[in-house]
């Protein structure tokens, strides 16, 4: 039974949407602060935690800050409604997708599901995907079989819809993906997600290859059209 952990300071989103997902057959733990949620989710990883934001003690940032030092457990954020900036500041530190308050039982279930597919894809066989079992473009290998990443021997950890999106760019180096293409390669056909969205993780890429290397310029943006890899 696939196991996710919820996690919101406001008891009765807990009760309500335990009851929701448990329904659909995944199994729920739940925490209401993010202190408890952290050391939780480290010791006994499920296979997807849901954040709430705003709650005491710690803040869904930065129970995500932390997580990320040493895991890419699938994050969905919760956020309060019409707040851009938890938004790009959640996907600025490696979450995977959101969803803002107040929302219907059913988005969050096929939000929670296509994350878990992204999430499932990454660990097939290469061969079943019908892609080779490791990529190499310049510096830059991708194992999409192992879901690692390595820019000049260098490991880099990404989440499971960094690693697509970059898989996508990197298939064809010197072609541009637009914004919907890379939306295709990493998110469902039913989910919506604005092109802001994929801004906010190509940013976080670009972040992490330049802490490893700070020359790095392999994703480049053509304004208006969309984004390009150029092999290193």
């Amino acid at each position: 039974m696939t196991t996710i952990a919820l996690v919101d300071d406001d008891r009765n989103i807990l009760s309500s949407l335990s009851m929701a997902l448990e329904q659909e057959g995944f199994s729920v733990r739940t925490y209401s602060d993010g202190v408890a949620a952290l050391t939780a989710l480290q010791a006994t990883p499920p296979a997807l935690a849901i954040l709430d934001i705003k709650m005491p003690r710690m803040d869904g940032h930065e129970v995500l800050k932390r997580l990320r030092q040493s895991s890419d457990l699938p994050v969905i954020f919760l956020t309060s409604k019409d707040d851009e900036v938890d938004e790009m500041v959640g996907l600025s530190l490696g979450a995977d997708d959101y969803i803002k308050k107040p929302f219907s039982q059913r988005l969050l279930l096929q939000r929670v599901r296509a994350v878990l597919r992204r999430a499932e894809a990454r660990g097939q066989p290469a061969a079943a995907a019908g892609a080779k079992e490791v990529m190499v473009r310049g510096k830059l290998v991708l194992d999409s079989q192992r879901h690692s990443c390595t820019w000049d021997g260098k490991d880099v950890q990404l989440t499971v819809t960094e690693f697509l999106i970059l898989q996508a760019l990197a298939q064809r180096p010197g072609f541009v993906k637009s914004r919907d293409n890379l939306m295709d390669a990493a998110y469902d056909d039913q989910v919506y997600v604005d092109d802001r969205t994929i801004d906010s993780h190509i940013k976080r890429l670009r972040k992490k290859f330049k802490e490893i290397d700070n020359v790095f310029d392999s994703i480049q943006t053509l304004y208006g059209v969309g984004y390009k890899y150029v092999e290193a």
